[in-house]
């Protein structure tokens, strides 16, 4: 005659809130996977965290983890791109082991545009500048531009994806774009930046375009180079100003 087990099936294990989309490669450094308190806690429990069905971690409990959420870290090497899944089992003295419900979730290690070097600070030298047409990118945006807006370009970028939600940053102003959809995927992003942009940014002799990707699990790509373009600049207090010094030696008194 077989035999059941009436052993109750524990919790799934938890991650930190801000991993519930996914996991980046961030998290992935230093990732913590939370056992949460369970019926008949106690010293000498043994917890054993599994990831894809792979061994990866155990603690043994004292009687300070008794009643309290248990922490154990997964080692990086375990971490690839996809959907892992993570239980635990507690093993008990005189008791089978009994094991949790799974959870579930997304690894997405690859940064869009690339893992942005160290060496550059803000910026992912990876990704390209905006393409702005050639004519504005001469002369800059004139005021009849400014009225009717400017269009550009963002070329597609290394793992590019799906939900890629994509920033642009006009001068100080920054404007949200749409989320990259399937269809997007591989395509050049053709941008119009309204007048109403423009304008709140103002004129200026070099104002900076650049834009930044941040994917569904959180990787930041930075910021990629920035496109410099003169915009207006009918304003004389724009202009290139004189010598401080000149003109307060023209301000002296005979």
């Amino acid at each position: 005659m077989t035999r059941t087990s009436h052993t109750p099936e524990l919790a799934a294990p938890i991650l930190a809130p801000a991993q519930k989309t996914g996991i980046n490669l961030a998290a992935a450094a230093h990732l913590l996977v939370n056992v949460s308190p369970y019926p008949d806690m106690d010293c000498g429990d043994l917890i054993e965290l599994f990831w894809n069905k792979c061994y990866v971690a155990s603690k043994v409990l004292t009687g300070e983890n008794v009643g309290a959420v248990v922490s154990l870290r997964v080692p990086e090497s375990f971490i690839a791109n996809g959907i892992a899944r993570i239980h635990y089992r507690v093993m008990q003295v005189g008791q089978g082991p009994a094991l949790s419900a799974p959870t579930r979730v997304q690894v997405k290690l690859d940064c869009p545009g690339g893992e942005p070097s160290t060496l550059c600070g803000d910026e992912n030298q990876q990704l390209a500048p905006v393409t702005i047409p050639d004519t504005i990118r001469r002369q800059g945006v004139n005021p009849n531009q400014i009225k009717r807006g400017v269009p550009l370009t963002i070329e597609p970028y290394l793992n590019m994806a799906e939900d890629d939600a994509i920033t642009l940053r006009w001068g100080d102003v920054r404007m949200d774009l749409a989320p990259i959809t399937t269809a997007d995927v591989g395509l050049p992003i053709q941008v119009w930046v309204p007048p109403a942009v423009i304008v709140e940014a103002g004129e200026d002799l070099r104002l900076d375009v650049t834009y930044c990707i941040l994917d569904r699990v959180g990787n930041n790509s930075r910021w990629a180079p920035p496109r410099t373009l003169k915009i207006g600049c009918v304003n004389p207090y724009l202009k290139v100003p004189l010598n401080p010094e000149l003109k307060v030696a023209e301000s002296r008194p005979d």
